[in-house]
């Protein structure tokens, strides 16, 4: 009989959460437009659950031209009206236009630093941290690292970056490993950790 793989509770038995547990949350990112990705849809989430993110997760990709930077910082009135009436992404005009705003300045981080990639690794000096909760209840929804993120986030331009969505950014594109000890993708994530070293 095959065992029941442990994962950590807030991914249930919805597969698309599933998967996105198993292969993507906590593994460590550093595409460009995939940060960007997650940048946009962190802020997207505030207010509303992650697997409805998920769900539109496509639909974003189509709609933000594949989450590229550099289209998505050109867009205008008319293309942020177009947004606002696609109903296969959260029509919300604050969240629409700070994908727009961060875009711009997602721009100038790269300028700055060579990529954004750069810019967000450094603020863990390019390694992932490995926490060891036990339980959910340890799980924090910031710490004083997404505080200085968000505040140098909103010091360079950026909206939607308060610290509980900069944490959320972490354990999403692996600046931390955030799953719980008993889950398998913990030891997973920090095995390749050790290998790469």
């Amino acid at each position: 009989m095959k065992r029941q793989l442990s994962r950590c509770h807030w991914c249930g038995t919805d597969p698309l959460y599933v998967a996105y547990h198993d292969a993507e949350w906590g593994a460590a990112v550093h595409e460009e437009n995939a940060l960007f990705e997650f940048l946009i849809l962190e802020g997207a989430q505030a207010g509303l659950s992650w697997i409805t993110i998920l769900r539109k997760r496509e639909n974003y990709r189509a709609a933000f031209d594949g989450f590229d930077p550099a289209k998505v910082a050109r867009y205008d009135d008319a293309k942020i009206a177009a947004l606002l009436a696609d109903p296969g992404i959260v029509r919300n005009r604050l969240k629409v236009n700070a994908a727009v705003i961060n875009a711009r300045a997602f721009l100038s981080v790269q300028q700055e630093f060579g990529s954004f990639d750069a810019y967000l690794w450094r603020a863990v000096d390019g390694k992932t941290i490995v926490n060891r909760w036990r339980t959910p209840a340890e799980l924090p929804a910031k710490t004083p690292l997404s505080d200085a993120l968000s505040k140098d986030l909103a010091r360079r331009g950026f909206k939607f970056v308060g610290s509980t969505i900069c944490y959320s950014l972490m354990q999403a594109v692996g600046l931390v490993n955030d799953h719980l000890e008993d889950c398998f993708r913990h030891r997973e994530i920090a095995a390749s950790l050790r290998s790469s070293q």
